[in-house]
C-alpha cells in the first residue's frame, strides 16, 4: 500500500505542477487581456514571440476545430488510462513515469478549461507556430520524452532468460564440417 501511495504521489505531483502552472499562467492572461488582443513587448524578440489571446474549441496548437466535446471525453479516459497504468511503469523507468506525469497534467489543464469555458486558452505564440499553451507544451514534451524512454528501455534491454542466446545454441557448440564433394556440387 505504501508503494501505490508513494507512485500516485509522484504522478500527481508532476501532473499537480503542471496544471498549477498552466490555470495560473491562463488565469493572469485572462484577467489581463481580451480575447483576440496581441501583447508584444517592443523587444528584439517580438518578432518571434508574442502573448496572444485565443479561444480554442479544438486539439492542440488549434488542429480540429469545434470539437470540443470530442476531446473532453478523450481527456477524462486518458487521464483515467493514465492513472490506471501508472502503478504498474517500474521505478527505473523514470522517463516513462516522467512523460505520463506531464501528459496527465497537460490533458488535466486542458479539460479543466473545456468544462468551464467551453474552450480552451491559448496564448504563446511563437514564429509562425499556432498559438498554444502551457498543458499543450506538456503534452508535446510528455509524448517526446515517452517516445524516448520507449526507446531507451528497449536499447538497454536485457535478453530473456527463457530464450537461448544464438552463441550457444547446439550449431555453435557442434564444430563445423567440411562440405563433401557431393555436396558442394562437384
Amino acid at each position: 500500500m505504501k508503494k501505490f501511495l508513494s507512485d500516485y504521489l509522484v504522478l500527481f505531483l508532476i501532473a499537480g505542477t503542471i496544471v498549477l502552472l498552466d490555470q495560473v499562467s491562463k488565469y493572469i492572461l485572462r484577467t489581463n487581456l481580451p480575447i483576440g488582443m496581441v501583447f508584444h513587448p517592443e523587444w528584439t524578440l517580438s518578432q518571434y514571440a508574442r502573448i496572444v489571446h485565443w479561444m480554442n474549441t479544438g486539439a492542440a496548437f488549434g488542429i480540429f476545430q469545434n470539437m470540443n466535446i470530442v476531446f473532453t471525453v478523450l481527456s477524462i479516459i486518458v487521464s483515467g488510462v493514465i492513472i490506471y497504468y501508472f502503478p504498474q511503469v517500474p521505478r527505473e523507468d523514470w522517463l516513462v513515469r516522467l512523460a505520463l506525469g506531464l501528459l496527465l497534467g497537460g490533458a488535466v489543464g486542458n479539460l479543466i478549461d473545456r468544462l468551464h469555458q467551453g474552450y480552451v486558452t491559448d496564448f504563446l505564440s511563437v514564429g509562425n507556430f499556432p498559438v498554444f499553451n502551457v498543458a499543450d507544451a506538456s503534452i508535446s514534451l510528455g509524448v517526446a520524452i515517452l517516445f524516448i524512454g520507449m526507446l531507451w528501455q528497449e536499447l538497454h534491454k536485457k535478453p530473456s532468460p527463457d530464450l537461448p542466446d544464438p552463441q550457444e545454441g547446439e550449431a555453435a557448440q557442434t564444430p563445423a564440417e567440411p562440405l563433401s564433394e557431393e555436396a558442394k556440387g562437384e
